[in-house]
């Protein structure tokens, strides 16, 4: 896995009960086991994806744990903009929804270098346990948390020697295609080539920034698509 490639579409819910009923309802299929991430106070189901390039991509469907208190102290932010108050509105309002994607690379000190200007927030190190062993990671977050371009910039992540994906069976779920909207497609498209990400399946357009996600899944062909409340 040492392409750069799409690693995981985020799935943003109200509560993670939410979320699972809302996958099993829009995608007909119920969410693997995911984990807690002590770090930001969430929590998390996975899915795996089918992809056309046979990367390994997967679903996450993530929401707040509200028994949980994030090591990262106020006033750092919970990632993906999962402390918002309009995101969280919106949730509630339209329950759950595809918010974010994240890119996998091989070198994330590298990549950050690459994206000279454009604030994706510092390199952490974070980590959950799993029954086939400890999972590690290292991902750029804001210390506000946010993400940019209304979600069509991925977060960049670096993973160690096991990927979740590795414990996933096969869900019935692919990716088709993944449409990643912007105002300034020039700055979106410029930090894709920097991160030097080549996927045929990956479309910038111009527009409201936000991003869709086309899947195919035991119900059909359904396309996820969210527009950001968020700057």
């Amino acid at each position: 896995m040492s392409a750069p490639a799409i690693d995981h579409l985020v799935i943003a819910a109200p509560t993670l009960a939410e979320g699972v009923a809302w996958c099993e309802q829009t995608l007909g299929v119920s969410p693997g086991p995911g984990g807690a991430h002590a770090l930001f106070g969430t929590h998390n189901r996975l899915l795996r994806l089918a992809t056309a390039s046979g990367q390994a991509c997967y679903l996450e469907i993530i929401a707040v744990d509200p028994a949980a208190t994030p090591q990262r102290a106020a006033p750092l932010a919970r990632w993906f903009d999962l402390d918002q108050a309009a995101l969280q509105a919106q949730l509630r309002a339209q329950g759950p929804q595809l918010i974010h994607w994240v890119l996998r690379v091989s070198n994330l000190d590298a990549t950050l270098k690459a994206w000279q200007g454009l604030d994706r927030g510092p390199a952490l190190t974070a980590s959950r346990p799993t029954p086939q062993g400890l999972l590690q990671w290292r991902i750029s977050v804001r210390d506000d948390g946010q993400r940019l371009l209304g979600g069509a910039l991925p977060t960049l992540i670096e993973w160690g020697d096991v990927h979740p994906c590795d414990a996933m069976p096969e869900s019935g779920l692919a990716l088709s295609a993944l449409t990643l909207q912007a105002p300034n497609t020039d700055l979106l498209q410029q930090a894709l080539d920097a991160a030097q990400l080549s996927d045929p399946a990956v479309h910038v357009i111009r527009g409201p920034a936000g991003l869709s996600a086309q899947l195919h899944t035991p119900r059909g062909d359904i396309t996820l698509s969210h527009t950001s409340p968020c700057t």
